[in-house]
């Protein structure tokens, strides 16, 4: 059985050190994030995933903009919501329990605990679940794997009974009201 930071080291992926780099900033790229996770470049779907993962690789959030960043230029792009969704997940074992494991639309896997945790927040007037993720950005649940999770949640007799509360670990989170 993984513990638990062993397997949240197994699924962080080895990032570029964008925290050390400076470069100068060079302008607007034609490039935007739809709402459905989707990248475009000039309103053109870009169709190449292994493209997508080195763009998204070299992205960050610094306040409430988006830019790719690299050690010689920082171009700002467009992101209509978030640049990932949640389109899907699994339990796996871990020494400290059952954990939640969520999979951007772009592969990447991660554990819902207090490194990348649960935030409610306001889409298409409803509260929906967001996931911190790394460099300021965020990932928000599908609709489908919202859903999903609404089946696995429990009502918190003590607190409020109309919350929906769920378990990954040692970690717990508001996921929703009835």
């Amino acid at each position: 059985m993984l513990s638990l930071q062993a397997l949240q080291q197994q699924l962080e992926q080895q990032q570029a050190p964008l925290e050390s780099w400076n470069p100068p900033f060079c302008g607007d790229m034609a490039l935007r994030i739809a709402q459905d996770g989707q990248w475009l470049y000039q309103n053109s779907p870009i169709g190449r995933l292994p493209l997508v993962k080195l763009f998204a690789s070299v992205l960050v959030k610094e306040g409430q903009e988006y830019f790719l960043k690299t050690p010689v230029e920082k171009v700002r792009i467009q992101v209509e919501d978030v640049p990932f969704l949640i389109h899907s997940w699994h339990w796996q074992e871990t020494s400290a329990g059952l954990a939640l494991i969520a999979i951007t639309n772009l592969g990447d896997q991660l554990i819902i605990s207090h490194q990348h945790p649960i935030q409610l927040q306001a889409y298409q007037e409803q509260q929906v679940p967001y996931i911190g993720l790394w460099r300021g950005l965020e990932a928000r649940l599908s609709r489908n794997v919202y859903y999903q999770w609404i089946e696995q949640a429990q009502q918190c007799k003590q607190a409020n009974p109309n919350q929906l509360w769920l378990q990954s670990a040692d970690y717990r989170f508001l996921l929703g009201e009835l």
